[in-house]
């Protein structure tokens, strides 16, 4: 007879996250410890079937049982809202750089396969959203204080090959220097490959 609690694996898993969001560091994947969870949900749905098929089961048992099955419901979501919530706030912090962010080894294997793409179904939803109104505003911009200008003075500081500009195409190459409107060039900012000049 297992001596282990119904709803013990659950709590492990939320309190990973609980240290993932205190450490403000996103754990990997703990997909064992979920497919455990999901084990122990399918063997207490079973109890329950056999209790059923028995007549008349006990009603307490039943009770202890279903409420063991919601609880691993409710922290198993609560386990994967925490970490889309991460994922987004990971790709804000990218610019909306997907390549960018999947390119870091150290990030991608801490996800599972299903958050990968959910990132790539998520991205492309943004740049769909993005599409109707980018001559206007890029919504992938980090902006935390609004910009004095339009234009910004830059320095390139790591090379990030040609980039389709307002200006044109330009061949961004370390130490260049540009003048470059801002919505063209904000997510390079953010990613690193650009830094502001301020005057």
């Amino acid at each position: 007879m297992d001596s282990r609690q119904y709803g013990e694996l659950a709590t492990q898993l939320l309190t990973e996250s609980r240290r993932s969001t205190q450490s403000d560091t996103l754990f990997k994947y703990n997909d064992p410890l979920v497919r455990s969870i999901i084990r122990e949900q399918r063997d207490l749905e079973k109890d329950i079937s056999s209790l059923l098929v028995d007549g008349r089961p006990p009603l307490p048992t039943l009770l202890i049982i279903q409420t063991a099955i919601n609880r691993n419901k409710r922290c198993l979501l609560a386990y994967h809202s925490h970490r889309i919530d991460r994922l987004r706030d990971m790709y804000w912090a990218v610019g909306g750089a997907l390549p960018h962010l999947l390119s870091s080894p150290d990030i991608r294997s801490r996800l599972s396969p299903h958050e990968v793409d959910y990132l790539r179904q998520y991205n492309s939803s943004v740049m769909e959203f993005r599409s109707e109104f980018s001559h206007d505003l890029d919504i992938t911009a980090s902006i935390t204080k609004p910009p004095k200008d339009l234009n910004v003075l830059v320095r390139v500081v790591r090379d990030c090959g040609v980039i389709q500009t307002e200006l044109g195409s330009i061949d961004f190459q370390k130490g260049q220097r540009f003048m470059l409107r801002r919505a063209d060039i904000e997510h390079l900012i953010v990613q690193g490959f650009l830094e502001e000049i301020l005057t």
